[in-house]
């Protein structure tokens, strides 16, 4: 194959590929919009929604630059994880928490520390010394400092495919354990994660069909993810 030959060859792939990603992009715009008003519901007031969209829009950059279908993840999920993941530090760059808050959040991180699983809001309320609210308030404003939340309970099932081979096995029972915490949530917590992470609801959209405020069921949702992170970690650790 001569030179010029090769080099048209390698030039079109390029272009091929960069085709591709940007396909990849353009078609999951919407993603980048869903996943900020998902992240911005439950975050203090007054964050810049502008900049978090526009972190997420490198997060899907980034997404569509790394993908690779031969995994077998689609791509949804593979950037999703991603475009949250870019918001979360944006936002944590940009929105300082009230030093109260950060007092009970810390107050609420050593809690958890101390109590024995599974935990709940009432035993880190008997723990703290702090009111129901003011506890859920901490765990909600968490993500700020560090990524908790239910997304990370299962972590990125790509992440360490090439190099253990468990990894699909770890997945698939890390998946039957969140399957087994979720059923053992009280009724209305057990929806309320259902329609966020399963049915891909706003708590706007899940405060409608409960007919709930916003606020209740973004402490509902608190309350079953800390219920669910706990039951989780307290049995791996078994396993």
């Amino acid at each position: 194959m001569s030179v010029s030959i090769s080099q048209n060859l390698k030039e079109y792939s390029r272009t091929a590929e960069q085709t591709t990603r940007d396909a990849l992009v353009m078609n999951h715009l919407w993603l980048v919009r869903h996943l900020t008003g998902k992240v911005t519901a439950r975050l203090p007031m007054g964050v810049d929604i502008e900049n978090l969209e526009s972190a997420g829009m490198l997060g899907l950059v980034e997404a569509a630059r790394r993908y690779d279908a031969s995994r077998g993840v689609d791509f949804k999920s593979f950037a999703a994880l991603r475009i949250r993941g870019a918001i979360y530090d944006e936002a944590r760059r940009n929105c300082p928490l009230p030093q109260e808050v950060m007092q009970r959040v810390m107050l609420v991180s050593k809690a958890q520390e101390q109590l024995t699983a599974p935990i709940s809001v009432d035993d880190l309320v008997a723990e703290t010394g702090l009111a129901k609210d003011e506890v859920i308030d901490a765990l909600l404003a968490m993500p700020l400092i560090r990524v908790q939340s239910l997304d990370q309970v299962l972590d990125d099932p790509t992440r360490n495919s090439d190099t253990a081979p468990d990894a699909s096995a770890e997945f698939a029972e890390q998946k039957r354990l969140l399957a087994d915490a979720i059923a053992a949530l009280p009724e209305r917590e057990r929806l309320v994660v259902t329609l966020y992470y399963m049915e891909d609801l706003r708590l706007k959209e899940i405060g409608e069909v409960l007919k709930l405020s916003e606020s209740r069921v973004s402490r509902l949702l608190a309350a079953a993810q800390l219920q669910l992170r706990s039951y989780v970690g307290t049995n791996r650790k078994d396993a």
